[in-house]
């Protein structure tokens, strides 16, 4: 058995006169940031800024927090993600600073700049090579997340339609392509309609990203040639009427993004923090959140991507779920099928295992952790 990874976690109690934010600055202190030499070095900080309409994102007190720990450290810290494949309110560099703005991510709440790594049109990139790559053999990255020296991701840990949970390896992976990248990312699994479970309410039409559903024929029908396989119908439709057309689409998924968060960290300084609280049901890029299916759980920061994904999940899986809330609703009905997994009794159709395997397969981390718990 390989060498075992660190991680440290922390819970959201707190003393009368200790902010949160002070917590976690000692939790990333624990964990051995101050190990990375950020020394008049640019730091990028990848997190996400929420989708407009959505309210479970990251506070950007605490994007502070960790910009003002690398400030202390002699590093010039900003804040990035890259545009989205859908269109929406982060769909270009301006339409997207505007949405942090407005969800309140600004230099006077943060202490530090936005910027978009993949600039204007998401067509800012590098191709990076993937070393042990076996589905890509390069990726393609937004510019500003590889030109800075160091890069910490700084994950909204919650559920996903299609990739399980949303942590570390997917904010890191699927964040930081650019829109060409996350195309690759989405290549397979472009989902169809059972026709005969279709309800015709709608919602997948207004939830898809590329206006690739109509009902010309009376039941929603997804045009392949204009969907981009990104999911967000699966996770819409409450009846589940829309299945990927690859049983393996969503495993294919994540090994992808496992490969492209492994272009991004090789060969550079990088550290993880995960909050794991507001654990909506799905994604922050919907313009929504739905409530939350499990309690909030507390803050976690590793060197290890890997490592920190799974404790994060381990975490929850010692949570009981919300009755209130989507998998509480799922879990209630008498003809459910129990998956025993949170995740996967969540969102159905999802596979979130084959991600982490991958991810420790190609060399990004391991699975295999100590919980070291700060007060």
């Amino acid at each position: 058995m390989g060498e075992r990874s660190k991680v440290y976690f922390t819970d959201f109690r707190t003393m009368i006169g200790t902010p949160l934010t002070a917590k976690l600055q000692k939790l990333i202190r624990k964990a051995g940031i101050g190990e990375i030499d950020m020394d008049g070095k640019f730091v990028a900080i990848k997190m996400h800024f929420g989708e407009l309409g959505n309210l479970a994102y990251i506070r950007p007190n605490y994007a502070k927090a960790v910009a003002d720990v690398v400030k202390e450290l002699g590093g010039q810290p900003f804040l990035t993600d890259c545009n989205t494949l859908y269109p929406g309110s982060r769909k270009n560099a301006l339409d997207h600073m505007t949405c942090a703005e407005l969800n309140g991510f600004n230099s006077i709440t943060t202490g530090c700049h936005v910027i978009i790594g993949d600039g204007l049109r998401g067509t800012d990139e590098i191709e990076v090579p993937i070393e042990g790559g076996e589905i890509f053999k390069t990726a393609l990255i937004g510019r500003a997340v590889m030109d800075a020296d160091v890069f910490i991701s700084l994950t909204h840990f919650k559920g996903h339609e299609e990739a399980g949970f949303g942590g570390t390896i997917k904010n890191i992976g699927m964040g930081c392509g650019s829109r060409a990248g996350k195309m690759q990312q989405h290549m397979d699994g472009k989902p169809h309609v059972i026709e005969s479970k279709c309800r015709k309410c709608g919602r997948c039409a207004k939830e898809c990203g590329s206006d690739a559903i109509d009902y010309k024929n009376g039941t929603a029908h997804i045009d392949q040639d204009i969907c981009k396989g990104c999911g967000r119908c699966i996770g819409a439709c409450a009846f589940d009427a829309i299945e990927n057309n690859n049983w393996d689409a969503a495993e294919n998924l994540g090994r992808r993004m496992a490969e492209y968060t492994k272009a991004v960290v090789d060969g550079r300084p990088c550290f993880h923090i995960s909050l794991v609280q507001d654990i909506s049901p799905n994604c922050d890029c919907h313009g929504e959140n739905d409530a939350p299916i499990l309690p909030d759980v507390g803050m976690l920061a590793s060197f290890d991507p890997v490592a920190l994904d799974q404790a994060c999940v381990d975490l929850c899986e010692k949570q009981e779920p919300i009755r209130n809330s989507q998998l509480g609703d799922h879990l209630a009905r008498p003809d459910w099928h129990h998956h025993h997994e949170h995740f996967k009794d969540n969102n159905p159709n999802v596979a979130w295992k084959e991600t982490l395997e991958h991810s420790e397969k190609i060399g990004i981390g391991t699975r295999e952790y100590d919980l070291i718990v700060v007060k």
